[in-house]
């Protein structure tokens, strides 16, 4: 591996909270029902429209466009209130630099969401690229914001790693000609992560340091 690209959501962040308390905000504005963290962990990572039809009652996809402009508007004014890096990742990140390993982040938040939350959380990291979901532009699992970090990471995709908490980065991984690595501390089980392709999975943020020794990958 010379160069990484992260996921956000569930990977160097624990944004939970804030989604889950914004969409529980526009549900419960509309008498709709709410839901817990358990559920959120398997509502997000295919980015905010996917969201809000997760989130809805079934049936109810004529409320999409009303409950997704609410839900952006709350999260929007309420982005960072319990958002912070998982433990270890400052230190992580800071020893990749130190490392001189190239770095981005590729997530399917709403692009300007993503580079704020980035650049809040991780202000000293110089990322080689930091790419959310932008209007035109195909979300993960599709390989197209991957390869575009390529350019910027100055690496062809086999030297690159992409590392995420759910399948759809387990997936965008594959497609894109990158080493899958899924992280354990995130939205997602282990189960998925293997059985969407995961070449390695790390428990914790520095488990990631071993890979650049010669650790096998998992059956």
């Amino acid at each position: 591996m010379k160069a990484l690209i992260f996921d956000l959501d569930g990977t160097l962040a624990d944004t939970l909270r804030d989604i889950m308390d914004a969409m529980n905000h526009a549900l419960a504005a509309r008498g709709l029902p709410v839901h817990g963290p358990d559920a959120y962990r398997s509502f997000v990572g295919e980015g905010a429209s996917q969201l809000v039809r997760n989130a809805l009652p079934p049936g109810r996809d004529e409320l999409v466009p009303e409950l997704l402009a609410a839900y952006r508007a709350h999260y929007l004014a309420h982005l960072i209130v319990h958002t912070q890096p998982y433990p270890g990742i400052p230190e992580l990140l800071s020893e990749l630099q130190a490392r001189g390993l190239p770095l981005a982040v590729l997530s399917n938040k709403p692009h300007e969401l993503t580079t704020r939350v980035v650049a809040a959380l991780f202000p000293g990291v110089p990322f080689a690229g930091v790419l959310g979901q932008r209007p035109d532009h195909p979300r993960k699992p599709d390989p197209a914001g991957a390869l575009e970090l390529c350019s910027a990471l100055g690496h062809a995709p086999g030297d690159i790693a992409l590392v995420g908490d759910t399948r759809t980065d387990m997936q965008t991984a594959l497609a894109a000609g990158m080493i899958a690595i899924g992280v354990r501390w995130g939205f997602r089980d282990a189960p998925e992560l293997t059985a969407h392709g995961a070449h390695h999975l790390i428990a914790r943020p520095a488990d990631l340091l071993a890979l650049f020794a010669t650790t096998p990958p998992i059956a």
